[in-house]
């Protein structure tokens, strides 16, 4: 259980502690941030390297956490991202989805960069990204996904 103040209204939440376990969240407010923090987000630095940008979903308290929670998990529904992205309804593993998804909203990220959006630090040595872009490229062609300079973006879709 959470209580806090929020611009001289009470708000309270009670929840499971991890509600937002793995999930990537973008949010320029800073109690909002300090909120979605304890319930287990990952706060990112930017948009682009978010799977859901918080400031866009327009919620104001107040709000359940059943209802903050639907809010949040509809935003980061990878599936409808790749929809979107391909036009018609499109299945991947959850790490190709997040690599196509996150290259897309970006439109280009470095390696360690990439890794970082995905939760690995930049530094680590692990070809579960170098393996992910692979079978992307098999599945979708070379073109699919370039890396120019250092850069992997998104080609031809």
């Amino acid at each position: 259980m959470i209580l806090w103040f929020f611009m001289d209204k009470l708000l309270l939440i009670v929840y499971p502690g991890n509600m937002f376990s793995g999930i990537s969240i973008y949010c320029s407010d800073p109690i909002w941030c300090r909120i979605l923090s304890e319930l287990n987000a990952t706060i990112a630095d930017c948009t682009e390297t978010a799977a859901v940008n918080f400031d866009e979903l327009g919620i104001e308290p107040p709000i359940t956490p059943l209802e903050l929670k639907s809010e949040i998990l509809n935003a980061s529904d990878i599936g409808r991202q790749l929809h979107q992205i391909f036009g018609h309804p499109v299945s991947l593993p959850h790490i190709q989805g997040r690599i196509v998804v996150l290259l897309h909203k970006s439109g280009g990220l470095t390696s360690g960069d990439l890794r970082h959006a995905l939760g690995y630090a930049p530094d680590v040595a692990t070809h579960s990204i170098d393996t992910a872009i692979y079978q992307l490229r098999k599945l979708f062609g070379r073109e699919f996904i370039k890396n120019q300079n250092g850069v992997y973006r998104l080609g031809k879709i």
